[in-house]
Order: structure tokens, then C-alpha cells, then sequence
């Protein structure tokens, strides 16, 4: 899979979702509005293509890029229930793993996904997204009774 296909799949499965581009990197917002303020745009899932926020995953070689997913805590927990490590190899490809920056958050990445991590990205952008969805309903709805 290339980052094209990951995109397609992203946009052709998810609705009500709104791509942001920078620096040839993607952000996945669920914004089904299109009003959400500055501040609530937070993304469930990333695509980045260079080293412009971090260089743990060495994406300046040629065909590497990252797919980052945010989490719940649980959906975190299931994959790794003992938190984080700081011995991981972030350069590994096709292997879902902590994201280096934001595991803490629970975020996880896959450095080039491929046929061993696909089923589980699949899976786990559906979990992320609904998730997202979770959130900003719940959001609107704190609003509307307020």
C-alpha cells in the first residue's frame, strides 16, 4: 500500500471528515460541520511524509512516510498494555508501534503500512474515527445544554 492508497481508503470510508495539508503532510479531522473552531481541530489520524516534526522514524528514505492514529486509552492498552517503550525501533516498517512523540496520548504509528499491519490499520482508523465522532458529539451536546 502507498500513501495515495491510504489516502483514498481514508477518504473513501470515513465521511465527515475534513483533510488539512501541510509540508505534503495530511490531517484527519472529523468536522462534519466544517465549524469547528481552531482550537477543537484536533485530528484522528496524520499522514507525514518527511521528518518535519520529528526524525525517529528516518522518513527521508525513499517510499517511507508514517500513518499516526490517535487512540482511546483502551484501544491503546490492548496493544500495549505495559505503556511505553523507550527501546522501540521507529524505523521499522509495516509494524504497528507507540507513536515516538505522542504514545503518551495514545497514539500509535506505522511506519509504510503494508500487508502485515493492514487489517490492523484498517481497524484501528475505524476505532479512531469513531472515537473523533464520540467526542464531537458529546461536545455539541455539552453546548446545546449549556
Amino acid at each position: 500500500m502507498d500513501v495515495g492508497d491510504m489516502k483514498r481508503h481514508i477518504r473513501d470510508t470515513f465521511g465527515r471528515v475534513r483533510t488539512l495539508e501541510a509540508n505534503g503532510d495530511t490531517f484527519y479531522i472529523y468536522d462534519p460541520g466544517r465549524d469547528l473552531p481552531a482550537e477543537r481541530q484536533l485530528p484522528f489520524a496524520t499522514i507525514v511524509t518527511g521528518d518535519h516534526y520529528d526524525d525517529a522514524s528516518a522518513l527521508g528514505r525513499p517510499g517511507a512516510w508514517r500513518l499516526n492514529i490517535g487512540l482511546t486509552r483502551s484501544a491503546y492498552a490492548r496493544l500495549f498494555p505495559h505503556g511505553c517503550d523507550d527501546g522501540v525501533d521507529h524505523t521499522v516498517t509495516d509494524t504497528v508501534l507507540p507513536h515516538p512523540v505522542y504514545a503518551p496520548q495514545h497514539w500509535v504509528c506505522v511506519v509504510t503500512p503494508g500487508e502485515a499491519t493492514l487489517a490492523t490499520v484498517r481497524q484501528l482508523l475505524a476505532e479512531a474515527y469513531a472515537f473523533a465522532a464520540r467526542k464531537h458529539a458529546n461536545h455539541r451536546s455539552r453546548q446545546t445544554s449549556s
